[in-house]
């Protein structure tokens, strides 16, 4: 957990200090830091768990004790003959015929037996069961170096290991004393020293068998006294030759370890180890012969490797791996020159296989509840130890640590590929050890050879791997690191975007993370099996809802690859030129629109062929991506017509259609969603601009937008053909008549109301705009009234508002605003478009025909347009009073009425106060002949005796 949490926060400290080394080693430090947190909870969390089981083996113990028993004696199992280590015991049950309420799960009566005729036990209520105490926390570094020299000084055999410090300094007093007093030679002195250590050889070897623990306490001190004694001969006083006492002290070393193995004592082995490590430290002469530094290092770690063959001693291994890591260490920062290259990295590859197969011995023989138990520091330590140095050698050569990290990662997970085909069960733990190291060089060889684009594409990769992995093995952490490390890849592919070819990394990056994150999600639809521990439990709750948003991701990488591929740029021609793009502005935008609609139309036949509904999502976002390409092609200056765009269009809105059919085919509840629902009715709005655009283009391709009143007409005339085209197309299915085919069988509302509402609520302020402003000129062509651009277009709208208005009023669909349709106030609203839409049309004739200009001001203060218009609503009052008196209707007649009465308020107030006498005077002559026909043709219909009251 250490290695990985550092590994992951390594390289997130690399991206975020722009992928500099400091980031990559204070990330990794931190990283560390966390997994050691980490793994101090989880292992809280286990002795949580067993908890019980110490419970009900303290009631064993409990119950043992009130009958006066004692534990049964261990029955030795035998160790295997290739690491004759201690005996193993199997414990044996002391109540083989009780029924224990709490028993263990999984307790095999058969295979504990009780000794031959012991009598059966009479039941006992079983003691209640304290709560285990909680698990003590792990002690700290110095917290645990007092505990380790306190257990020295105070276990076993104190007085002789107090003894033998008094007797050190006894020596030592000795020795100065008769240098002090000149009494014998410095020969003499050292040699009864070495005398001494000789003697305490002998004298703990003989009494070995009788008193051990006496007896390798002694041995332990000679060693140690010989030790110091040829170290003072060679390099404080110079009575031995250096390179004789560097033999000696070897062959005190070799002395040493046969005793150890001899006696099996790892601490007679660890004095006379870290003596022989200590002795080129000691003997240094300053020469600087590496190789034979290191040749005899590697003799040392041959004899321990060759010793963790016979004997799991752990803190051996770890001396010798503290001991010869450090050295390279210092000699790499201190010593280390460019020619020192070859040996130094001979004896380095050396010295990581022999610790590897150190760690590897020390795992087969230390058997556990998962498997056989993995030494952290010799699983973990060479790999991290053996990298660094590595990197020390080879950091000024072209991808040397790329290539470092590559050769560290073959080698564990070479090891584990060879084990797990040979002791896969027994070695479960080392076994996932290895191939998580050498996963952790990969992911780390990839950002040292490559750029931050390929890195990203690989660690996505292997982060989809990873998550493979866990849920094949049911386990949480790699499939957490896994997702992790893909989104690590997602961040740094969009930091390094760039605009490159097909094939290049600004390609090829996102469609990998696409394809990783795609299959993620794949793996994610259902909830994946775990250990069942609390940590476990809780990261299934979060990752059960990580499947949708991931396969949204991978999408979004997936259209993002296309996106950039269409707005790639060529090289400049000249020097100092500026890239040219592949596609114009407008193009590269519908490219991408088309993308995302392709993308999306590929997910959802790929989605409803597996039945994994999130990859039908995208489908219904495509209007989205259609309004957005409109409006960055309107944005460019480019058309819908325009070539290549109208082929674009083409086969997006194709793609579109048939995305909305699969959706409405399915028969699900998809359909009837409002995002959905929304994607047919905004279609028709975005079918509408595109439609207005159509009209646009063809305009400034012919010369008439810039001509008469064209524009205007044209743009009116779309709009109302649009609310034509609905109406006509939907009133069928609004009404219920016959049976409506797709889309209008489930969205003939969405169609026929939600859609041509806002186009009606347009079409209104539109044909007035029109109306009120469009002189109506005809250019080209000479202006005929009632037959001109504007008037046809403001008839054609308001013909089809009243149409669209009484198919709505015919459907009774179930909203209040379509029930108003209906109604006075809609009709009233259409009569007074209609009457704006006349009175227009008089000006147009009184500026075409009869000379006034066509501005607000001149308009009204012509007599000749102020006598028209009275003329004109009077004629309206009677064609209004008319219809009324025939079919009986006495509130129409009333409005008529009113207007006329409106008419007359205007000769006075208006008409009377002008100076044009021709004018006024047919103005009053006019009107007062036509009230005169009203009152004739058209008086007052009687009050209905049915409904008292109407048209009050």
């Amino acid at each position: 957990m250490i290695l990985w949490s550092a590994l992951l926060a390594a390289l997130v400290g690399w991206v975020l200090v722009g992928y500099s080394e400091h980031g990559l080693i204070l990330g990794g430090i931190v990283g560390a830091l966390v997994g050691w947190a980490g793994r101090r909870m989880i292992r809280m969390e286990v002795a949580t768990a067993t908890a019980p089981l110490q419970a009900q083996i303290d009631l064993l113990a409990t119950r043992l004790h009130e009958r006066g028993e004692s534990m049964p004696a261990p029955v030795p199992v035998p160790a295997p003959a290739s690491a004759p280590a201690e005996p193993v015991v199997a414990p044996v049950d002391p109540f083989p015929d009780e029924e224990e309420p709490g028993r263990m799960v999984g307790f095999d009566p058969a295979v504990w037996r009780a000794p031959p005729g012991t009598p059966a036990p009479a039941p006992a209520t079983p003691a209640p069961v304290e709560p285990a105490p909680a698990a003590p926390a792990e002690p700290g570094l110095v917290e645990a170096a007092i505990a380790r020299a306190r257990d020295w000084l105070l276990g076993g055999n104190t007085i002789v290991r107090l003894g033998l410090v008094v007797l050190f300094v006894g020596l030592s007093f000795l020795a100065s004393y008769a240098a002090a007093a000149g009494l014998f030679p410095i020969e003499f002195r050292l040699a009864v020293v070495a005398a001494i250590g000789v003697a305490l050889l002998v004298t703990g070897f003989r009494t070995r068998t009788g008193r051990p623990g006496f007896g390798l306490a002694l041995q332990g001190g000679g060693v140690a006294i010989l030790y110091l004694t040829l170290f003072a001969a060679a390099k404080l006083y110079d009575t031995v030759p250096v390179g004789a006492a560097f033999a000696l002290m070897i062959v005190v070393c070799a002395a040493g370890c046969a005793l150890a193995l001899l006696q099996r004592s790892q601490a007679l082995a660890l004095t006379a180890f870290a003596g022989g490590f200590a002795v080129p430290l000691l003997l240094s002469d300053g020469t600087g012969d590496v190789v034979g530094l290191f040749a005899y290092y590697t003799l040392l770690n041959l004899a321990i490797l060759f010793i963790a063959g016979r004997r799991s001693w752990r803190l051996l291994n770890l001396l010798g791996f503290v001991a010869t890591f450090g050295v390279m260490t210092l000699w790499e920062a201190a010593s280390y020159q460019p020619a020192d290259f070859a040996a130094g990295q001979v004896f380095l590859i050396v010295w990581v296989l022999i610790y590897v197969a150190t760690g590897m011995m020390q795992a087969r023989a230390t058997p556990g509840r998962f498997g056989n138990v993995v030494d952290t520091t010799l699983s973990f330590g060479p790999a991290l130890a053996g990298f660094g140095l590595q990197v020390g050698l080879v950091h000024d050569r072209p991808f040397g640590s790329a290539f470092a990290a590559l050769g560290f990662a073959a080698l564990y997970l070479g090891i584990a590929a060879f084990t797990m085909h040979r002791r896969r069960d027994e070695l479960r733990v080392m076994n996932e050890t290895m191939l998580a190291i050498g996963i952790g060089f990969v992911t780390l060889a990839v950002p040292l050879a490559l750029g931050a684009r390929w890195t990203s594409a690989v660690w996505a990769l292997e982060g989809a791997g990873a998550v493979w992995v866990g849920m094949r093995q049911a386990r949480w952490m790699p499939r957490l690191f896994g997702l992790l490390l893909q989104s690590i890849a997602a961040l740094l592919c969009l930091i390094a975007l760039n605009v490159a070819p097909l094939a290049g990394a600004g390609f090829v990056g996102p469609v990998l993370i696409a394809l990783a994150l795609g299959i993620t999600a794949w793996w994610l639809r259902t909830p994946l099996p775990h250990s069942g521990s609390r940590f476990a439990r809780g990261y299934a709750r979060i990752e059960a809802v990580l499947g949708d948003p991931a396969f949204l991701v991978a999408f979004g990488f997936w259209w993002l690859a296309w996106a950039v591929e269409a707005g790639r740029y060529l090289p400049p021609v000249e020097r100092g030129g500026m890239p040219v793009p592949v596609f114009a502005g407008a193009t590269r935008a519908l490219l991408m629109m088309l993308a995302y609609v392709g993308s999306a139309w590929g997910a959802q036949a790929i989605g409803r062929r597996l039945r994994w509904p999130v990859a039908g999502w995208p489908a219904r976002a495509t209007l989205i991506a259609l309004a957005l390409g409109f409006v960055a092609e309107r944005a460019a200056g480019s058309h819908v017509l325009s070539a290549p765009d109208w082929a674009i269009w083409a086969v997006s809105i194709a793609l579109h259609l048939h995305m909305l059919h699969r959706i409405d085919r399915d028969g699900d509840a998809a359909g009837r969603q409002p995002m959905v629902r929304a994607a047919h009715a905004g279609g028709v709005w975005l079918g509408g601009a595109l439609a207005i655009d159509s009209v646009l283009f063809v305009l400034e391709q012919t010369g008439l937008s810039t001509r008469g009143a064209w524009e205007e007409a044209a743009l009116l005339t779309t709009v109302a053909a649009i609310l034509a085209g609905l109406t006509r197309w939907t009133r069928g299915a609004l009404q219920g008549r016959g049976t409506p085919r797709w889309p209008l069988a489930r969205h003939e509302a969405d169609y026929g109301w939600y859609a041509a509402l806002p186009v009606a609520a347009l079409l209104v302020p539109a044909m007035l705009l029109v109306a009120l402003f469009s002189s109506g000129s005809a250019d080209p062509l000479p202006y005929v009234p009632l037959l001109n651009p504007a008037d046809l277009s403001v008839a054609l709208a308001l013909a089809t508002l009243e149409w669209w208005r009484r198919a709505i009023g015919a459907a009774n669909l179930p909203n209040p605003g379509a029930a108003a349709l209906g109604g006075r106030a809609a009709r009233g609203m259409i009569a007074w478009l209609a009457f704006v839409a006349v009175n227009t049309v008089w000006l147009r004739i009184a500026h075409h025909l009869l000379g006034v200009a066509w501005n607000p001001g001149a308009l009204l203060s012509s007599f000749v347009v102020q006598t028209g218009l009275a003329i004109l609503w009077t004629l309206v009052a009677l064609a209004l009073m008319v219809v009324a008196h025939r079919r009986m209707r006495r509130t129409l007649w009333l409005i008529g009425a009113a207007l006329l009465g409106l008419t007359v308020v205007k000769l006075l107030l208006i008409d009377m106060n002008g100076s044009g006498g021709g004018a006024r005077i047919v103005a009053f002559i006019v009107v007062g002949l036509l009230m005169l026909v009203v009152g004739y043709l058209a008086p007052l219909p009687p009050r209905p005796q049915a409904v008292k009251g109407e048209g009050r």
